[in-house]
């Protein structure tokens, strides 16, 4: 007990971050039991606020353990104190949530603790075998908010009545469980349609399973049935794009990949992303799996019915995203029967709503670090911090392929989970009720909406209608600059830096096709002083699905159309296409060139999938091959037809594939640090931004990465967004938050 002859003190404490429904509250309360020490802790829309009494030492030691001992889930963004005039009075307690502006966070989705799988498994326990146990350090979160603050009635659990049993552990501030907002158990929880075990013996059989998860409906099949996969591929109109596999855990996941010891902590996290792996030799898998790929993306489960359903199978299974080709994933119930039954053979489902739909996140470790291919489940909706807030709060649209949003407030960007292509009908609903979910889970309504100088996306239609209707500032960025502004943002650098953006596609300032771009930017401008220089694009969209259209373009740039190694019908058709510049605006886009030798070496003439042939064509790369081939740099431009040319004569002289893709990405690389080099003796400039998908090319990645170090360049390569279109929203927030500020 206090001495009560010694001086009170009183602070008031508001904690920021994510401190909602991950523990904080309990936490709270044990430390100011054990220090003896009085007030109260309560959810607010602002925050955790405590107040708490006591002697200044022992005041000043609940100040400093309540971070430092924060629970595993927490992540404290803020924390500030004023005094208060003492109460005297005792106890502590922990008060009901209190409503107002929203600026507390809500955490991601948390895979399953080691504590709720103890008792998943423990015959004893009252949740034995339940697929829905969760606790405050797990479980889920964002995919069932509606609402903040986060409690029970502002979730897709608040037609679950708890029982008896459960109520004392939600009411207990000594249970892991108190105030856990999905708290349930067999007695009063959602329950499957299902037995696992008549599942699993449908898998095993190998049939095609629609398995309702934690953001939407997935496809499972046996992973090591080469026609059980097969027909998921036909059903699901999925030629050639990878699937993923989920196994029961680290052991068996080393079954069948290489795991270091960065992928070994990626897959173990709570966030349990896909992680992409190599493949072992022999691996018991389909090979229809992932076809044309040395990897396999892998994840282990991250809910109690995935490891219940993994350990009544018995081995890996397939575990893809619940849809048809290129739509969302669907994640209600109605909707699930309707698109998916033409390609299930059964359903296992649950009777818990889905608030948001949410897929996998994608992940990779490159030299030690992770390296996000796509950005959802597990990392969305937490924020990324950047090193300047914005004046006033900002909605940014994001790209066309491969669409995130953005909300900004303060030094806050909250990008969203990946969405999927606008193309796609279902995806634009998506796209504009996630806009509409996050503005309101965070009560941010945009001053100024940021977004793709290209006409003709649906995002850029989406921005323009909106700063029509409401009278608010529209900020068009330029794709490239965007992409570089992503990367400093992701990095908290503000310029200016030498930014290398390669990708497919992206509308230029000058309207042509720009995707081989060196600039010189910063958060709030860029001037373009490099480019890889520009050839026909012939039939536009089209060369995109057909790369031999790329192989054309470039042969004919070095005068060797008309003896090609390519086979095709409408070969001429598509040269003479070029030379009269019908339908073949220039590019000047990396990504093309990739298409170019994927086409010429023969790995892909067509693609089923964005990015096909430049993947196919790192994956043949043979990695002792030290050959490079030449690339000119002229002035402003990198000379990619000198790479084709140098492609085309070992193509003619009958060396292997493996070899001439590796020479293709080592000239690549060493003409990317030839034009850093002159850019930074005009600029005086020494450290690059990469960004861009063709980034996510490893070899290429990691090569000009060591190039650059070498010659004492700093290099910036994405660390928390992907360095694709999913990342480009961030570079969007921030552009237009500088704007801001500079405009005043």
């Amino acid at each position: 007990m206090a001495d009560p002859d010694s001086p009170l003190v009183r602070q008031r404490y508001t904690v920021g971050g994510i401190v909602q429904g991950v523990g904080f509250r309990p936490h709270v309360h044990q430390l100011a039991a054990e220090l003896d020490l009085a007030g109260y802790v309560a959810n607010t829309a602002e925050g955790v606020v405590i107040e708490i009494e006591g002697p200044p030492d022992r005041v000043a030691s609940f100040a400093a353990a309540v971070v430092d001992r924060a629970p595993p889930l927490a992540v404290v963004d803020s924390f500030a104190g004023q005094g208060m005039a003492p109460l005297g009075r005792a106890g502590f307690e922990i008060r009901p949530s209190v409503g107002g502006p929203a600026a507390t966070l809500v955490s991601p989705d948390v895979a399953t603790c080691a504590d709720c799988l103890d008792e998943l498994g423990d015959p004893t326990d009252r949740r034995h075998g339940y697929a829905f146990t969760n606790c405050t350090n797990c479980g889920p979160r964002y995919t069932i908010v509606t609402t903040i603050p986060y409690d029970r009635p502002n979730t897709t659990m608040a037609s679950f009545l708890m029982c008896d049993a459960c109520r004392a552990e939600y009411e207990d501030p000594f249970d892991r469980r108190y105030h856990a907002q999905p708290v349930c158990c067999p007695a009063c929880g959602p329950q499957l349609d299902t037995p696992i075990e008549k599942v699993a013996a449908a898998v095993l059989a190998g049939e095609v399973v629609a398995v309702k998860g934690l953001g939407g409906y997935h496809l499972a099949v046996l992973a090591s049935s080469e026609p059980a996969v097969t027909r998921l591929r036909a059903r699901k109109h999925r030629e050639d794009k990878p699937f993923a596999v989920m196994a029961a855990d680290l052991a068996a996941a080393a079954r069948i990949c290489v795991i270091d010891a960065m992928a070994q902590e990626l897959l173990r996290s709570p966030a349990r992303p896909i992680v992409l792996l190599p493949r072992r030799p022999g691996a018991p898998v389909a090979s229809a799996i992932a076809p044309g790929s040395r990897e396999l993306g892998v994840m282990l489960p991250y809910t109690p019915l995935h490891h219940l359903l993994l350990a009544a199978v018995g081995e890996p299974i397939v575990l893809t995203s619940g849809n048809r080709s290129d739509e969302p994933i669907a994640y209600r119930d109605d909707d699930a029967r309707t698109r998916l039954t033409p390609i299930a053979d059964r359903f296992l489902t649950h009777d818990r709503p889905i608030r948001i739909r949410v897929d996998d996140s994608v992940v990779r470790a490159v030299d030690g670090a992770p390296y996000v291919l796509r950005r959802s489940r597990g990392y969305a909706p937490a924020p990324i911090t950047v090193g300047s807030p914005t004046p006033v709060p900002v909605l940014a649209c994001g790209a066309e392929l491969k669409s995130t949003i953005a909300l900004a407030r303060g030094r806050q960007v909250f990008v969203s989970h990946h969405i999927g292509d606008l193309k796609n009908y279902e995806a634009y609903g998506s796209f504009c009720e996630t806009i509409e979910h996050i503005g309101r889970l965070f009560e941010i309504t945009p001053a100024i909406v940021a977004h793709d100088m290209h006409p003709d996306y649906l995002s850029t239609s989406y921005a323009l209608e909106l700063s029509e209707d409401r009278g608010i500032e529209a900020v068009a960025v330029q794709h490239h600059h965007g992409h570089i502004a992503s990367c400093l943002a992701d990095n908290g650098v503000a310029g200016p830096v030498i930014g290398v953006a390669f990708d497919g596609t992206g509308y230029g300032t000058d309207g042509t096709v720009w995707g081989g771009e060196f600039l010189v930017a910063d958060l709030t401008d860029f001037e373009r002083v490099g480019w890889l220089a520009p050839v026909p694009l012939p039939g536009g969209d089209a060369a995109a699905d057909e790369p031999w259209r790329m192989a054309a373009s470039y042969l004919d740039v070095i005068g060797e159309a008309g003896a090609s190694p390519i086979t095709v019908p409408h070969w001429d058709d598509v040269v003479a296409m070029v030379r009269a510049g019908v339908s073949s605006p220039l590019t000047s886009s990396v990504g093309r060139l990739f298409d170019a030798v994927a086409a010429l070496v023969g790995v892909r003439s067509t693609v089923n999938y964005e990015g096909q042939a430049a993947i196919e064509l790192e994956a043949v790369v043979a990695p002792d091959e030290a050959g490079t081939y030449p690339m000119a740099v002229a002035g402003s431009t990198l000379v990619g037809a000198d790479l084709v040319a140098a492609v085309l004569a070992d193509v003619r002289a009958g060396v292997a594939a493996p070899v001439i893709a590796a020479r293709f990405h080592h000239g690549l690389a060493a003409g990317v640090a030839v034009m850093c080099r002159r850019v930074r003796d005009a600029t005086g400039l020494a450290c690059v931004a990469l960004s861009g998908g063709v980034f996510a090319n490893v070899v290429l990645l990691r090569e000009v990465t060591g190039l650059l170090e070498a010659d004492e360049f700093t290099v910036l390569r994405h660390r928390q967004v992907p360095c694709n279109d999913g990342g480009i929203c961030l570079g969007q927030a921030v552009v237009a938050a500088a704007r801001a500020r500079r405009s005043g």
